[in-house]
């Protein structure tokens, strides 16, 4: 299964619509969303996915009753802080990764094959151990000036960073 995975969009709408064309290009079957969508209008660029998208809260959502609204009006999920999403044979634990305790400690224990974060808006792939840990970077490329996202092929265990 291909796993298409962004976090931090920030209300930047033309490149989470670049984000929508790539993923839906490279045919991915699930997107995961880390969190700082910020406002609830961004899902209405989100819903032209061709695939499902789970998401979690990040720190700069603000009103979100209102995004749990919207991500139920387009047919996603929002699963809160941290959420466990099984893809292909593939156990992930997400969470936007603001909470840098917890986050360390979920690496730290190795308990997950993959964990998927965002926050620093620094893409990165990295491993400890035998858990694969991706940060897609930020989708609205405000800190780095790179639009990015990634990929993860849930059979060979590889993930990559796209540009947008």
């Amino acid at each position: 299964m291909i796993v298409g995975i962004m976090a931090d969009t920030h209300d930047r709408l033309p490149l989470v619509e670049k984000a929508v064309k790539r993923l839906n290009e490279e045919k991915v079957e699930l997107v995961l969303h880390a969190g700082d969508y910020v406002a609830p209008f961004v899902l209405a660029r989100l819903k032209e996915l061709n695939s499902q998208l789970i998401g979690v809260f990040g720190n700069n959502d603000g009103d979100k009753e209102l995004l749990k609204r919207k991500f139920a009006e387009n047919g996603f999920e929002i699963r809160g802080e941290f959420a466990e999403i099984e893809a292909g044979n593939t156990k992930i634990a997400m969470l936007h990764g603001h909470q840098t305790l917890l986050l360390n400690a979920l690496i730290n224990a190795e308990a997950y094959p993959v964990i998927v974060h965002g926050h620093t808006h620094k893409a990165e792939i990295r491993r400890k151990g035998k858990t694969l840990i991706i940060n897609p970077g930020e989708t609205c490329g405000y800190l780095t000036g790179k639009s990015t996202a990634a990929l993860l092929d849930t059979e060979t265990m590889e993930a990559r960073i796209i540009q947008l």
